[in-house]
């Protein structure tokens, strides 16, 4: 008989958050290289929105369901997948769709041990942030030591994160937020200088802080030559969205004269291989800041798996700060 398990699906295949309804379907297996994970923990984060609004589409052979990652326990090891893993671990785990669900399957590469003092829940905030600010700003931006970061949406999963870790590094961070509550809670998590984007000219505020080496920008729009004004000269900008405009101007000679670098980049779509040198890296690097408390997954509220339509409403009214994640019911 096929065990089946709780899923949350998209009712008429898109729509508002309200399309999203808990259905039953056969609990996978785990194939080649693959892990079958109880899921714990499953975090929320804004790809998925768009998914459930029909313009980001899984993965070749991802799950159709959303969810980019969870923490639970290994229970089942698929052929060519053995090794690292055993059943009962403790794992989080990055993957390409399926994680609002009671279990998950992943390529075994992309699941890495709960770092000690961690918890399901705050497990579950980490992979798809940690993942996307070490290959953004670490990678694609060369962040060094002793540079600065600018970073917007300093409160977003993110941003709290993006915050964090630039510091652990050993740079500097001026953080925009909007609101003065908001820039508040940045200077908490380790912003040197946080900026009130509702009142305050960011680019102005960097300009009189020495210049932004790494921008980290998440709005695009009219934000992008505040952007190019505040960067110093050889600076990188890094565009993860595009909340507030996709479509931006650049001035080519304001470009040349900064030698600036404008780039970006998305995760979900990049091959299996990638992923797991991704998770490698920001096992080494990342994973010891944890540990020593250097860095902390900020997890704002949870909701219950089968409250999944009231966590993307909380997501879509940007009253957050971190991480929303979905819990699962008590197995048996």
């Amino acid at each position: 008989m096929t065990e089946m398990m709780t899923v949350i699906a998209i009712e008429g295949g898109k729509g508002p958050a309200e399309a999203l309804k808990a259905v039953q379907i056969p609990r996978p297996e785990p194939k080649e290289g693959q892990i079958l994970i109880r899921v714990h923990a499953a975090g929320i984060n804004r790809p998925d929105i768009i998914q459930r609004l029909g313009f980001y589409p899984p993965p070749p052979g991802s799950p159709e369901t959303m969810g980019l990652e969870v923490a639970g326990e290994v229970v089942a090891i698929g052929p060519g997948a053995a090794g690292r893993w055993k059943a009962g671990d403790r794992v989080c785990a990055l993957l390409g769709g399926g994680g609002y669900a009671e279990y998950a399957v992943c390529d075994a590469r992309h699941a890495l041990p709960i770092p000690k003092g961690l918890d399901f829940i705050q497990a579950a905030a980490l992979p798809e942030t940690v993942f996307t600010v070490f290959a953004n700003v670490f990678e694609h931006g060369r962040l060094r030591s002793g540079e600065t970061l600018m970073v917007h949406g300093a409160t977003s999963g993110i941003g709290t994160t993006a915050i964090q870790m630039a510091k652990a590094h050993g740079a500097k961070v001026i953080a925009t937020a909007r609101g003065a509550d908001k820039a508040q809670t940045a200077r908490k998590l380790g912003a040197d200088v946080a900026v009130d984007a509702k009142t305050e000219d960011f680019a102005e505020v960097a300009k009189k802080e020495g210049g932004a080496d790494v921008v980290l920008d998440m709005v695009g729009g009219d934000y992008f030559a505040k952007d190019l004004d505040a960067l110093k000269i050889d600076g990188r900008i890094v565009f993860i969205a595009s909340l507030g405009g996709g479509e931006v101007s650049l001035p080519i000679g304001r470009l040349m004269q900064k030698r600036g670098v404008v780039t970006g980049s998305t995760l979900r779509p990049r091959n299996p291989d990638e992923k797991a040198r991704l998770a490698a890296a920001v096992e080494a690097l990342v994973w010891p800041w944890i540990e020593a408390g250097e860095v902390l997954p900020q997890v704002d509220a949870t909701f219950p798996l089968a409250q999944a339509a009231k966590a993307h409403a909380h997501l879509e009214d940007g009253a957050h700060v971190g991480k929303i994640v979905l819990t699962m019911p008590e197995q048996p």
